[in-house]
């Protein structure tokens, strides 16, 4: 059990396990919310599944579109086509900002 613990501690050290910042999910939200056209009474989550929000393929292009103009980044397409709730966005997000700086 003890070796599950220092596992753990390991990923967290090494930011394997660390999720994105609160405003990172919530500017990541604002967006999704943007692009499928989604009324303000509609709560996101970081857990929230694109699907699950009506969003097909070419509308997961459109938001990637969108957070790389919010973020200023550039995700390639296979990250992109990875990418299914607002949690892996934010993830990536941040992942591809500190790659950059």
């Amino acid at each position: 059990m003890i070796w599950l613990f220092t596992f753990i501690l390991e990923l967290i050290m090494y930011g394997i396990l660390l999720q994105a910042k609160k405003e990172t999910v919530e500017k990541v939200c604002g967006i999704v919310k943007k692009q499928l056209a989604l009324g303000d009474d509609q709560e996101l989550s970081a857990e929230s599944k694109f699907s699950d929000l009506g969003a097909d393929s070419l509308d997961t292009v459109e938001i990637v579109m969108g957070l790389e103009e919010a973020f200023d980044i550039s995700v390639e397409e296979d990250s992109a086509q990875s990418i299914t709730t607002v949690q892996e966005a934010a993830d990536l997000i941040e992942d591809l900002i500190e790659k950059k700086a």
